[in-house]
């Protein structure tokens, strides 16, 4: 027995060393051991299932080849096992009109199945088409802390006229309201017995605090809806965020609760305040997660005070599952706010609600018609390895390009849109066990149920022959043509155990080169003489080859991707698609980037090199060299030439011939006539001078190796001084100027000599006269007093 395999071993090294030299594909690559591994390497590879295919030696490996190949490997077609994907249609009702609720069919088909193999897409069409008088359920959920109080008064005549607005639009409408504060516990209400009872002022009226109470379950009787409303009271709480999202969260989980039927469904949530979301219940001492279930007795949500408020992430999964769309009806000092919150949920509207609330019902209509003129796909979480992508066909045959193909807009009733939904597969699940996913239209409850079968094996491995004598003496299985060996045996008949003692004869069997590499290049088990490679983490990442000698891998790399994302990678070494080249096929040979405005690559002045210009003239930069920082203009640079042609004047008038011989100039006779610089190909617009200060215009552009040039005739030169208005004008001004000085030493004249007389004044009114006698004078009349007179 083991000198029958080291023969066939032997024989094996020999006849396949010349194959080892040839390129081989990803389907002799993957080493494959039966048909159902074949065909799950890609959508490419087919197994032959022959049982005289093989030649003496080969591995039962060589039966996995690209199909065109085992043709011609004299493989006979009718044993090419190579099962294709399909698509499958299992119900197809047209969409109707105007029909009863139950029997309106907006989406069609309903029901596929998608034979899927690894790596083919399969692509199917759904059509939506928008149904006349489709039933509304709208739920209108209130804030009525105190600051509502104003909007509250219009709100309780809303039931009866939103019903006659809404009936316009759909004879099937049920209507409801539902109200919130906060949660009632400190720090968001007062928990004092008085504020308890009556939280707002002692002169004010209010009810109890609360934080979602359910009013009036939906029915279609909006009197009732007035009634109920009318008895509502405003109650009051401490901070300005509200609880509102818990009230969100019971609304769309309590459906039965609610009385949400099967039909579009509308939550209008009304508020003049932001929202308290999940983490925030940590301020009152609550820090358990929502659990996202139905908590209302009596129509009261109880679990406030020990739930967190919901996430948003968390409210936008309820409200998918639900079919829920969501109007944010707030102030306009909070619509930024809530506009950020309507672009995490899918299919919500923002309106501005008035400061009392009266234009309640416009916003709502305006808000559902924008809604329903939108017709958004999802679709639930697929298994893993397979992807789901769409494309829009909408309104006048239009590709959509909104949300990734899943969006049309501005659909109206009766109108059709189509979409293409391809599903792809990269991996086959465990026994192919068959999965299912649906896809439906945001808002709708209506939706298209896909299963998924894989295609994990061919069809006639279930007509295998078990423990048949053709393997080893019944230590396998003969399936497709070949051994499907039992746990525990090996080889290509079966006929060596896993548990076989190595032997330096069958290790040099799984060496590359002359028995000296290394065993199965350390990247796998020798077996039997035969190379078991190693499975990695990844399952996409795989060893293959004789001697496990190649990977899927290990190739170049470019902007931190295998083979640059432009190839795939075969045995270290990167296949690339199709225009590129390289060791990481990083180089793009599409010129296309390199072409100037002109047509020309590269302006002339370089080569692409991998869709890149490299300039040769060191000067030029861009990319199309079309930049040059230190030349001249492009004026400039052909100003001198322009004039030697057109003026027979200019640096070269004399060199003219020479210098000048690739331009095609073409004469104008006013500078109006040149070509507009939008005209093709795109051209300069010129104003040079010449050496008499004359302007000269012209226009400039490249067309292939021919500089073309236009050129205006007409010069226009400066005119000649008038010396008369020049004479005059310095004669007037050299007056001007001598009356201005003499002014000017008039006025400081007047200044000075006015001071002069003030400082004057002003010390003779401080002077201070002496009234004594002169000392030199003396006077003429002598006085003597008489010694006996006594005043008798």
């Amino acid at each position: 027995m083991n000198l029958r395999f080291l023969f066939l071993a032997i024989l094996s090294t020999v006849l396949g060393g010349g194959r080892a030299q040839q390129d081989v594909n990803v389907c002799t690559k993957a080493n494959a051991q039966s048909c159902g591994e074949c065909i799950q390497v890609s959508e490419t590879c087919g197994w032959c299932s022959d049982e005289k295919f093989l030649s003496v030696g080969e591995s039962k490996s060589a039966r996995c080849d690209v199909v065109n190949r085992l043709k011609e490997r004299k493989c006979d077609p009718s044993k090419i096992e190579n099962p294709r994907g399909r698509v499958v249609i299992n119900e197809d009702k047209p969409v109707t009109g105007k029909k009863p609720a139950d029997k309106i069919i907006q989406i069609q088909p309903q029901k596929l199945t998608l034979n899927l193999r690894n790596g083919e897409p399969q692509t199917f069409d759904l059509k939506f088409k928008r149904a006349e008088d489709y039933p509304i359920d709208l739920y209108y959920l209130m804030d009525l802390s105190y600051s509502m109080k104003d909007d509250l008064e219009n709100v309780k005549n809303l039931g009866t006229d939103l019903m006659r607005e809404m009936k316009k639009i759909t004879s099937n409408f049920h209507i409801g309201f539902g109200s919130f504060v906060e949660k009632t516990v400190m720090p968001y209400i007062s928990t004092t017995p008085a504020k308890l009872i009556n939280p707002c002022s002692s002169n004010q009226n209010c009810t109890s605090p609360f934080s979602y109470k359910n009013v009036l379950k939906l029915t279609d009787k909006g009197d009732e809806f007035n009634n109920l409303v009318s008895q509502q009271q405003i109650s009051g709480n401490l901070d300005s965020p509200e609880g509102g999202f818990d009230a969100i969260m019971q609304v769309a989980v309590c459906e039965e609760q609610i009385g949400w039927r099967d039909v579009t469904r509308l939550l209008v949530f009304s508020t003049d305040a932001g929202f308290h979301f999940a983490g925030d219940g940590k301020l009152g001492g609550i820090v358990l997660p929502n659990d996202g279930k139905c908590h209302l007795e009596n129509n009261m949500y109880t679990m406030s005070h020990y739930y967190d408020y919901p996430s948003i992430a968390h409210l936008v999964q309820k409200l998918s599952e639900h079919n829920i769309q969501t109007i944010f009806a707030v102030t306009e000092e909070f619509q930024p706010v809530y506009q950020e919150l309507k672009n995490l949920i899918p299919k919500s509207a923002v309106g501005t609600l008035s400061s009392n609330s009266s234009n309640v019902i416009n916003l709502i209509i305006d808000a559902y018609n924008s809604l329903s003129s939108e017709v958004i796909l999802e679709n639930s979480k697929p298994p893993e390895g397979v992807s789901v992508s769409y494309k829009s066909i909408c309104k006048n045959n239009v590709v959509g390009t909104g949300d990734d193909g899943r969006k049309c807009s501005n659909i109206s009733i009766g109108d059709e849109v189509h979409f293409q939904i391809t599903v792809q597969s990269k991996n086959c699940t465990p026994n192919g066990n068959l999965e299912t996913i649906t896809i439906k239209p945001l808002g709708f409850k209506e939706d298209v149920v896909v299963a998924l079968n894989f295609i994990c094996d061919c069809e006639c491995a279930s007509k295998g022959i078990r423990n048949s004598p053709e393997c080893d003496g019944g230590h396998g299985t003969l399936e497709c043509g070949a051994c499907k060996c039992n746990e525990g045996r090996i080889g290509q008949s079966c006929e060596c155990s896993r548990d076989d003692v190595r032997t330096d004869d069958m290790d040099a069997n799984c060496r590359k080169s002359n028995g000296t590499d290394d065993i199965c290049s350390n990247n796998g088990e020798c077996v039997c003489g035969t190379c078991i490679c190693k499975k990695r983490e990844n399952p996409a990442e795989v060893y293959s080859g004789q001697f496990c000698e190649c990977d899927n891998f290990n190739c170049d790399r470019s902007n931190n991707k295998l083979c640059g994302g432009h190839g795939r990678c075969e045995c270290r070494v990167c296949i690339c698609d199709e225009n590129y080249t390289g060791s990481a096929c990083d180089c793009s040979m599409d010129n296309s980037t390199c072409i100037a405005k002109n047509g020309q690559i590269c302006n002339g002045r370089g080569n692409c090199d991998c869709g890149t210009c490299k300039c040769t003239d060191t000067k030029f930069q861009g990319p199309t060299c079309e930049l040059c920082p230190t030349c001249p203009g492009v004026c400039p640079e052909h100003k001198d030439c322009v004039q030697c042609l057109t003026f027979k004047t200019g640096e070269k008038k004399e060199t003219c011939e020479r210098d000048c011989k690739n331009y095609k100039l073409t004469k104008v006779s006013e500078r109006e006539s040149l070509p507009s610089p939008t005209d093709e190909p795109p051209r300069a617009i010129c104003k040079e001078r010449d050496e008499n200060d004359c302007w000269f215009y012209f226009t400039y552009s490249v067309k292939g190796d021919v500089k073309e040039v236009h050129v205006s005739e007409k010069l226009e030169c400066p005119a000649g001084p008038n010396i008369i208005p020049i004479v005059v004008g310095v004669v007037a001004g050299i007056v001007m100027i001598g009356l201005a000085l003499l002014l000017i030493w008039k006025l400081l004249m007047i200044i000075h000599d006015r001071r002069e007389f003030a400082k004057f004044e002003k010390e003779k009114m401080n002077a201070i006269w002496d009234t004594g006698e002169n000392p030199i004078y003396k006077s003429a009349v002598t006085t003597v007093v008489n010694p006996k007179y006594e005043g008798k």
